[in-house]
């Protein structure tokens, strides 16, 4: 290998936003997000979704919101509802 044109590599952590598995390997990725795992300070980077989770490996499907995103679309659109709509919900 050349010198000086690779990335430095790293041991980082590995988080799963939807089931919070965590695993360290190593990477080129890095994060400013520092968390202790195993007894050590280490960059984590969050993943939405990974093998132990996704419905693909699982043959489980799972609704996963992690950033509200029906909430927001409700909100966004509420302005839009008719008045037929909004008699409804009361």
């Amino acid at each position: 290998m050349k010198e000086g044109i690779h990335p430095p590599m790293g041991v980082v952590q590995f988080r799963c936003a939807s089931c919070s598995t965590r695993w360290a390997t190593t990477s080129t990725k890095t994060d400013a997000r520092i968390e202790e795992f195993q007894g050590a300070q280490m960059p984590t980077i969050v993943l939405e979704t990974c093998s132990s989770c996704h419905p693909y490996f699982t043959e489980k499907q799972t609704f996963i919101d992690t950033a509200g995103r029906v909430e927001k679309f409700q909100k966004r659109f509420a302005k839009f509802s008719t008045k037929q709509d909004q008699n409804e919900k009361a």
